[in-house]
């Protein structure tokens, strides 16, 4: 399958200085201030005081982050969703039996949540797709990934590259997606991060995607959208590194953390009774992750 890439050519961009934080500041909530995740992480901070929308099966708020020592502005969008009132499952886009590309115009009408899922390549989902119990791809090979797991009862949980054949093989398995890289392991960083031999890039600022589980099985996901002037400041390509994006999830409360794929991808969609919100991507993707509410 390939997929038709928004060709969006972004003029070279220069990062903000402190003044967009403080002017942030000025408007409201304060900004909270995010530093790059280390190694050796010790107590998580308090996790922050936010003002949640929605009820028990699926809440929502937005954080304002100062990100680094430049204190980039941002946005994260937070979504608490509780498993056990909330099913969770892929969705593609179809017309007929031909798969086609997805965005949220493609969402259902019933979901309570939508959003680009997994990684990809121009012939689709890339690394290891379960759907509706039956495997529709093997797990892909990179040791930087980790798999998000549905099992058979509707729990969630997020395990490292190292852990998928042994969670492939016990099977009860509904729901699976791969994604790249793993952010937290057991509410550390992950071995990955922490490999100064991954090839991975830990300095580069882009929109971002993330799922996290915490210990009381609720799921986590955090968009981020740069906070910068004017109305289409959101869509630039600036927001956390890895390694801040790591932390955040771990701030939030999330014990086990995978990075989908953000920049243009990125897109989320929430129904809270009669209001829905939706931050856009600028490209389809092949895959999604969807949430109905559980009668």
């Amino acid at each position: 399958m390939h997929l038709p890439l928004c060709a969006v050519l972004f003029a070279a961009v220069t990062l903000p200085s402190a003044t967009g934080a403080r002017a942030a500041m000025a408007q409201g909530t304060p900004a909270t201030a995010v530093s790059a995740m280390t190694c050796a992480a010790g107590a998580v901070a308090d996790v922050p005081a936010l003002r949640w929308q929605g009820d028990a099966s699926l809440k929502s708020a937005t954080w304002k982050v100062a990100l680094g020592p430049r204190r980039v502005s941002a946005r994260i969008v937070v979504v608490d969703v509780d498993p056990a009132r909330v099913a969770l499952s892929l969705d593609l886009a179809r017309n007929g039996g031909v798969l086609m590309p997805w965005t949220l115009n493609a969402a259902p009408d019933t979901v309570l949540l939508a959003m680009n899922a997994g990684q990809f390549t121009d012939e689709g989902p890339w690394g290891w797709v379960v759907h509706r119990g039956r495997e529709w791809q093997q797990p892909g090979v990179g040791p930087l990934s980790g798999a998000f797991v549905v099992d058979s009862a509707g729990g969630v949980r997020i395990v490292a590259a190292r852990a998928i054949d042994s969670v492939q093989a016990a099977g009860r398995v509904r729901e699976a997606l791969q994604s790249f890289p793993l952010l937290l392991e057991q509410g550390r960083p992950s071995r990955v991060l922490c490999d100064p031999t991954a090839t991975l890039d830990r300095e580069h600022r882009d929109i971002r995607l993330a799922l996290g589980v915490r210990a009381d099985g609720h799921l986590l996901i955090a968009l981020s959208r740069y906070d910068g002037a004017g109305r289409f400041a959101e869509r630039l390509p600036i927001g956390p590194t890895t390694m801040e994006m790591s932390a955040i999830m771990r701030r939030l409360g999330a014990v086990d953390a995978l990075m989908l794929d953000g920049g243009l991808s990125a897109q989320l969609l929430l129904r809270h009774g009669t209001i829905t919100q939706r931050w856009d991507g600028l490209r389809s993707v092949p895959l999604a992750l969807v949430g109905h509410r559980i009668p």
